[in-house]
């Protein structure tokens, strides 16, 4: 997934991009351990795109959490 289409998702959009994303590293471990995964690089890849979406989810806190704070002090 591109950074560019994580940003135009909504919070509920990245929320199940997350979720997908845990679920497909879950079956690729699975793949892994049970020796059916031909390349292990793929699982790097899922991990860094969980990541990315963690990141695009905090910047959104961080910066709703920082638009109140500016809300609450212009009162």
């Amino acid at each position: 997934m591109a950074k560019e289409s994580m940003t135009e998702l909504d919070d509920d959009g990245l929320v199940q991009k997350l979720a997908e994303a845990k679920q497909e590293l879950f079956n690729l471990r699975f793949q892994h351990v049970t020796g059916q995964l031909p390349s292990s690089t793929r699982l790097g890849q899922t991990r860094k795109t969980i990541a990315r979406i963690h990141t695009e989810l905090r910047t959104r806190e961080i910066a709703a959490a920082e638009e109140l704070a500016a809300s609450k002090e212009t009162k």
